[in-house]
């Protein structure tokens, strides 16, 4: 019984104290993060070699089990922009490539999906009208000339 408080105690501790150790190198993260996509985007570089510079180093730096998703990484970059707004003021008009447009998005991907199950349908009915002739052309080679001609009695 003692041993189960004391292995309760330390995974307590361990649950309190690592939340906050992963918060502070998440900041700092998020804030070289942020530096890095202004920093490139300023210099003229485009929004996607910036984005995947700055998303790759954030990634790297989180570390642990679960990975950082893009939407987080994005967030971060613009929690940082806004919060340091006197630093990065010439970064703001970037931020809205960030968050793209996901309705958008969801009514593209919707598109896409129909296109490819109508796609599906008619191949489907292509393959049905190959499989029919292929039976009528079975059918009709059981049948010899002599029982095809008219007036052959």
């Amino acid at each position: 019984m003692q041993r189960f408080k004391q292995k309760t105690l330390i995974f307590l501790i361990l649950g309190i104290f690592t939340p906050l150790a992963s918060t502070t190198s998440k900041v700092n993260a998020g804030s070289f993060g942020a530096e890095i996509f202004c920093s490139m985007r300023d210099s003229g570089n485009d929004h996607r070699s910036s984005w995947e510079a700055a998303y790759t180093y954030i990634k790297k730096q989180k570390g642990g089990i679960f990975k950082v998703s893009p939407k987080q990484a994005a967030s971060q970059i613009t929690e940082t922009v806004i919060r340091e707004r006197e630093k990065f003021r010439y970064c703001v008009e970037y931020l809205d490539n960030l968050h793209p447009d996901r309705k958008l998005e969801r009514e593209l991907q919707k598109e896409k999906r129909r296109l490819e199950k109508e796609k599906r349908r008619l191949e489907k009915k292509a393959k049905e009208r190959e499989d029919k002739i292929r039976k009528l052309d079975d059918s009709n080679e059981e049948f010899s000339e002599e029982t095809i001609e008219r007036y052959s009695y």
